[in-house]
């Protein structure tokens, strides 16, 4: 519609129409006859209009305009007479005249019927075009055929071949950002979209899942098959007041006509707690015509309007393969295997995958297949903004001081992690059974005894993110907002498969209440729905408690590993004492024996040695015994806790020293 070419003849075609009912005009005026122009006149007009129809490489904006909208011949002259008011002064003054008031250029249907051929009342009517898709805006009056009628500016616009978005729109919905390419099992989708909307009856496209960009995509996509512009509508914008609403909607199916437009509404985040705006959204899908795409993750209720709800997932994991590979390209061979593992580990869209392969390439200066893995880390990082806080594992397996059988177990969590996608996929264990492939553990213990320490650890050795989940921030009292917490952790981190630490999860995995009010049934709903995700998720969950018979049997028998954490031993404190100072630390003659009679766990014995560091530090000094007493008095004093005479035994003698 922007081609010069046609833009010239759209204004020959516009200006002859606008002549013929200028004629008319004129017409009244001389009073040349019973208010018809003379007939050589409405014949070379006539010509006129036919001569710049055929000259057209496209329909005028006129003709579809009034296709579009069914426009009866008076309802288009109606249209016309407003619009020749607003783009020829000739006209208004014109109409002044026919209605003896020279400050009076404002048409009215009392005009229209007097003037215009082929009149008829309906025209007036709500029902009709005019003033139910508002092409023409109707000034203030005490009677309506007298009332002052103007053309709205979306149309007038429209008319002359200079269309834009309403005005009253631009603040609610925006054009889609160009869309990814797709995968095969996306396009599939797409084809389905396609031919549900061929048929005269369009059902609402739910997209479902969690890829927000994927579901965009898909409808980008689909509408560019059937020649459709996408806009997108975020549900928060929608207007909660039912006359605002409705407005909105009448304007839209207006706008939807005059450029051709889908309209997708994101209500990805949308709460179903929020009544006002769940009500907003039922009432756009029931009454909101033409083509409508609805993205959201729970499915729509109470809807009786045709729907056709589809999943939209990121791609699959061979898909995710292809796509790495062909966004390394040449540097693809120089990977050592890398795909492989990325793809298993990483749930990635389209675009994030060529992200990550770029900034790899660009960082790759310690080998590509590393700066694969971060890359892909940092691009899949979840944002949990409240719920959890990111912590940077430094601890490895040659810091953490544990009995064997731990450690073997906390070995063989990273084995079952780091080979999940072997056993699942390549050996057929997920296509055998889809539950209890989550990989969780349980680690017990009393505080201080390196739980935290061993999830740290974990994530190290997999190079994996280790979100610490703030429970003060998920556990709500108010019903179902604990579910919402637990469904934004899961969803967040699914794509990275971030390591997820539960700390003191006492506090939210408690045994199962019995049910003596509605508060105890939501909570024993909240439980099953987190036993359902740590089925569910593709990552690694770890729950640590001080209090293991807390926690719901439940819970116990579908955890896979579970790791008590035992208080150290003399010979553990004292393998701790010699591990806890980093290799720069400056120490001088510590007497490992002596500080392991001291009965503390290991959390404790880091506060003491990082409490002497400082003391040292300050005294210009290298750490020394007499720098760990006073540091250990002061970690008693805060646990309130007196020293045993065992654990004060020799300690005095020699302290200086």
């Amino acid at each position: 519609m922007n081609d010069s070419n046609w833009l010239a003849l759209n204004q020959k075609y516009l200006s002859a129409q606008l002549a013929r009912v200028r004629a008319w005009l004129q017409a009244r005026v001389s009073e040349t006859s019973q208010n018809a122009p003379p007939e050589t006149d409405m014949e070379e007009i006539a010509r006129t209009v036919e001569m710049a129809n055929a000259r057209l490489p496209a329909r005028p904006a006129l003709d579809a305009l009034c296709g579009a909208f069914q426009l009866s011949a008076f309802e288009r002259d109606v249209l016309l007479l407003c619009a020749g008011v607003e783009l020829d002064a000739e006209f208004a003054a014109l109409v002044a005249r026919t209605q003896n008031d020279s400050r009076n250029i404002a048409p009215t249907f009392s005009l229209a019927l007097a003037l215009l051929p082929d009149a008829h009342w309906s025209a007036l009517t709500p029902e009709r075009p005019l003033r139910y898709w508002r092409l023409l805006e109707i000034g203030a009056h005490n009677s309506l055929t007298r009332a002052p009628l103007r053309i709205d500016e979306r149309v007038l616009n429209e008319l002359v071949g200079a269309p834009h978005l309403d005005e009253r729109l631009v603040s609610l919905v925006e054009p889609a950002p160009p869309a990814h390419d797709l995968v095969a099992s996306q396009r599939a989708l797409v084809e389905r979209i396609v031919r549900a909307w061929s048929d005269q009856a369009m059902p609402v496209i739910q997209l479902g899942g969690a890829d927000a960009a994927g579901k965009r995509a898909v409808a980008a996509h689909a509408c560019a098959e059937l020649e459709l512009r996408l806009m997108t509508l975020n549900a928060f914008v929608l207007p909660t007041d039912a006359r605002d609403l409705d407005g909105f909607i009448r304007l839209w199916e207006r706008e939807a006509v005059l450029s051709g437009s889908a309209l997708l509404l994101a209500c990805d985040d949308l709460d179903a707690a929020d009544a006002a705006r769940s009500f907003a959204v039922t009432r756009v899908v029931e009454t909101l015509r033409g083509a409508l795409f609805v993205a959201s993750r729970e499915r729509l209720r109470n809807v009786t309007r045709p729907l056709m709800a589809l999943d939209v997932h990121k791609p699959t994991a061979r898909e995710q393969r292809a796509l790495w590979t062909q966004a390394l390209d040449a540097y693809a061979k120089d990977s050592n295997g890398a795909v492989d593992a990325l793809a298993a580990q990483f749930d990635l869209s389209a675009p994030t995958i060529r992200a990550a392969a770029s900034e790899a390439v660009a960082n790759a200066n310690g080998g590509l297949a590393h700066a694969l893995w971060d890359a892909a880390r940092t691009q899949a990082r979840p944002r949990l903004d409240g719920l959890a806080q990111r912590i940077e594992p430094v601890a490895t397996f040659d810091d953490i001081v544990l009995p064997a059988a731990q450690i073997e177990t906390l070995r063989d969590i990273a084995r079952h992690v780091r080979q999940r996608h072997v056993v699942y996929d390549a050996w057929g264990f997920r296509a055998k059974s889809s539950r209890g492939l989550g990989i969780s553990a349980l680690f017990t213990g009393a505080s201080g005894t390196g739980k935290t320490m061993a999830a740290e650890v974990l994530a190290n050795d997999l190079r994996l993110d280790l979100q610490r989940i703030d429970l003060s921030q998920v556990v709500s009292k108010y019903i179902g907002e604990t579910e919402k917490n637990l469904r934004r952790v899961f969803d967040a981190a699914e794509e990275g498969g971030a390591i997820l630490l539960f700390d003191e999860a006492d506090a939210l995995f408690g045994k199962r209440s019995e049910v003596k009010d509605s508060h105890d049934r939501y909570a024993n709903i909240e439980i099953s729905y987190l036993l359902q995700r740590m089925e569910q998720y593709r990552g690694l969950a770890i729950l640590t408690t001080n209090l293991k018979e807390a926690l719901d049997a439940a819970f116990l028998r579908r955890i896979r590993f579970v790791a008590h954490f035992p208080f150290p031993d003399a010979a553990a404190r004292a393998e701790i004492w010699r591990r806890v100072f980093p290799a720069q630390t400056p120490t001088e003659a510590l007497d490992y024996a002596r500080l392991a009679r001291l009965n503390i766990a290991g959390g404790n014995i880091r506060n003491i040695a990082l409490n002497a560091a400082f003391l040292a530090a300050d005294a210009g000094e290298p750490v020394r015994m007499s720098h760990l007493w006073r540091a250990a008095q002061s970690e008693y004093a805060k646990l309130n806790k007196p020293m045993t005479d065992t654990e004060v035994r020799d300690w005095r003698v020699g302290v200086s020293g």
